[in-house]
């Protein structure tokens, strides 16, 4: 379903009794963190949090919408993510793909079927208040941790253009309140955006950036899901919300923005604008992003809606709301590595993994070193690349239960058979990585050995009991306990 606001997604949170009010004053500087951080770490992610006295600012605050394997079905319209994934699946299944580039252009084709592309209209909810001086400062932006650098944005819809195709990129990438009118814009070395950016200065144009925030909660989800370059992810949020995007355009420039989103931030990036120490920023890898130099985001003009709600998010030592995003976005997407590799039963990416660090992936097992396969087939596959750590297991293991794991982890290798290393690009958050963006990696094959591997004894059975002494000691329990 698609909702026709964020207050729209909000009263059904109010009404599944998914949502605490907050109606006491609490500042944006690292109170609300504090609030929602403990209400993060509650079993299940706790309960989505409205603030509706934010101090220093006429907007409420909405946080951990996403913060649940419920509220995340929720925001995708959904009783469950496993539906998308199904349908999903169902239509790569209508023409199997043969390489990773095919089942991308699937992908695309697939959202294209569903719903048509994002439509243009003329005007839109997001237009109703024009400030009259732009004032980023007017919206309830959080400075999350201590030793954050200021007050950060954490969860725009940063809307930018390949100036050579004209393709639309939306992303999630922090920005750092420096002024009233000036932000800096951290999109990292591997991102679409910054891919756009080194273009514009290659060309010495002025790029125009757009910047949304709120909407329909699938916005939010789209500008995080990890699709290839050149996919719009509006045409992700359009098949997600079961209906088109309604785009209208910018005042300032020819971008265009989802026409019901909350806020607008219209500006520009210098090309030859001399850039400056961004951060320290708390991160979601549990740790202090160290300063870093970025460029600065201009902006022209804000306007919003006239009920608008600011939306955000903290992250940090896990789990926080990321991890469900994250959650979400491998359960949908799971068919296109599937449809590349048909020996794939499930993945999961473990919270303490903080998305890039750790894979788990289960798989019928068919030949000697098949895991090995697996996991360079993996790296190679779009934002794969920056994984630190593969674990392949057999088929029978739930890769959702991480002890289970762990059992299989540390009884099925042999560490210098089954472990294996290579480099790569990585994430460039990764603090432990000897250069920013480059490191090494490990791939650890965790499943049964077969005949032909390397250095390997007859391997032995797993104790399990007979199904049919389950079955009767079912029957006598039942019983018994009459």
């Amino acid at each position: 379903m698609a909702y026709e606001s964020l207050r729209e997604f909000v009263q059904k949170l109010d009404a599944a009794g998914e949502l605490k009010r907050i109606s006491v004053e609490v500042d944006p500087v690292l109170e609300i963190t504090e609030v929602v951080d403990r209400e993060m770490k509650l079993p299940g992610g706790g309960k989505a949090l409205l603030f509706e006295k934010c101090k220093g600012s006429q907007f409420p605050l909405l946080i951990n919408a996403y913060g649940s394997t419920k509220r995340m079905a929720m925001a995708l319209g959904v009783n469950d993510v496993e539906d998308i994934a199904r349908e999903l699946e169902g239509l790569l299944k209508a023409k199997p793909p043969t390489s990773f580039k095919e089942a991308i252009a699937l992908l695309g084709t697939a959202f294209e079927l569903r719903h048509a592309k994002p439509k243009s209209v003329k005007s839109g909810t997001s237009k109703q208040i024009v400030q009259q001086k732009p004032n980023v400062a007017t919206l309830p932006i959080q400075k999350c941790w201590p030793q954050d650098a200021g007050r950060f944005v954490c969860m725009p819809l940063v809307i930018t253009r390949d100036p050579d195709n004209g393709s639309r990129n939306v992303g999630t990438y922090r920005m750092q309140v420096i002024d009233e009118r000036t932000t800096f814009m951290h999109w990292q070395l591997h991102k679409t955006g910054a891919r756009h950016w080194r273009r514009y200065m290659e060309l010495k144009q002025r790029m125009p950036v757009a910047v949304a925030l709120g909407g329909d909660p699938v916005y939010a989800f789209a500008a995080t899901a990890p699709l290839p370059d050149g996919v719009d992810e509006m045409m992700l949020a359009g098949f997600l919300r079961k209906k088109s995007v309604e785009m209208v355009k910018c005042d300032t420039n020819d971008l265009e923005v989802p026409a019901d989103c909350d806020f607008v931030l219209e500006g520009y990036v210098e090309p030859e604008e001399k850039l400056d120490l961004e951060g320290p920023f708390g991160d979601h890898t549990g740790y202090y992003t160290l300063p870093e130099p970025y460029p600065k985001f201009h902006i022209e003009r804000i306007t919003h809606r006239r009920d608008a709600i600011y939306p955000s998010t903290i992250v940090g030592v896990p789990p926080m709301e990321d991890f469900y995003m994250g959650t979400a976005s491998v359960r949908i997407f799971l068919p296109v590595f599937k449809a590349n590799f048909n020996e794939i039963v499930d993945m999961a990416l473990p919270a303490e993994g903080v998305f890039h660090n750790l894979v788990v992936v289960s798989i019928k097992k068919q030949f000697p070193y098949h895991a090995m396969k697996v996991m360079h087939g993996l790296w190679g596959m779009g934002q794969m690349m920056f994984t630190k750590i593969i674990v392949v297991v057999d088929a029978d293991v739930d890769v959702h239960d991480t002890s289970g794991v762990l059992f299989r982890l540390t009884a099925n290798i042999d560490p210098e058979r089954d472990i294996i290393f290579t480099k790569g690009p990585a994430d460039v958050l990764d603090h432990a990585t000897p250069v920013m963006g480059f490191g090494s990696k490990i791939g650890i094959d965790a499943t049964h050995k077969l005949k032909g591997e390397a250095n390997t004894r007859p391997w032995p059975p797993i104790i399990a009991m007979d199904a049919a002494v389950k079955k009767r000691v079912d029957d006598l329990l039942r019983h018994a306990t009459h």
